[in-house]
């Protein structure tokens, strides 16, 4: 009897652990999410680019997941027309500094090639963090915009 209670204790707590490692591991979006995300906010833009950096800017139609959310700048002059944090839209994408000073911004701007999806890496804080982590983007150009998809790996 002991011995079944002790394995059926030993059972719910892997399972609470398992559970829990899950749920953190779900807690941020995968290489994978983004590149499909990168992919749908192509497609939107193609479709109706009004329409979709709107969407972006709000998080709305799925473009909002976890920590997954598209950006978007002008290739002409790097104006940021749709970011994940608002404080940033109207800024020139090239002129951003990741925490350790890196200027990734002008990478990123470089990175927007049609037909051709582009990786950068950058030290930026998890949501809810304040000490920077690496972070990927991955980058393409579709029309006169440059977007993106960034991810935590």
């Amino acid at each position: 009897m002991l011995r079944h209670l002790m394995i059926g204790v030993v059972s719910v707590v892997a399972l609470t652990l398992s559970t829990a490692a899950l749920a953190q591991q779900n807690q941020f979006g995968t290489a994978a999410e983004a590149k499909a995300m990168l992919a749908k906010a192509v497609a939107a833009v193609q479709a109706d680019k009004a329409k979709a950096l709107a969407m972006f800017n709000k998080g709305e139609g799925g473009f909002k997941d976890r920590d997954l959310q598209p950006f978007c700048f002008n290739v002409s002059d790097g104006t940021i027309t749709a970011a994940t944090m608002p404080s940033l839209l109207g800024t020139d994408v090239r002129t951003l500094k990741d925490k350790t000073g890196k200027p990734f911004g002008e990478e990123v701007y470089k990175a927007a090639m049609e037909g051709k999806i582009t990786e950068v890496s950058y030290m930026f804080p998890r949501p809810g963090e304040t000490e920077p982590v690496q972070k990927v983007s991955f980058i393409t150009k579709v029309g006169d915009q440059g977007c993106g998809v960034g991810y935590f790996p």
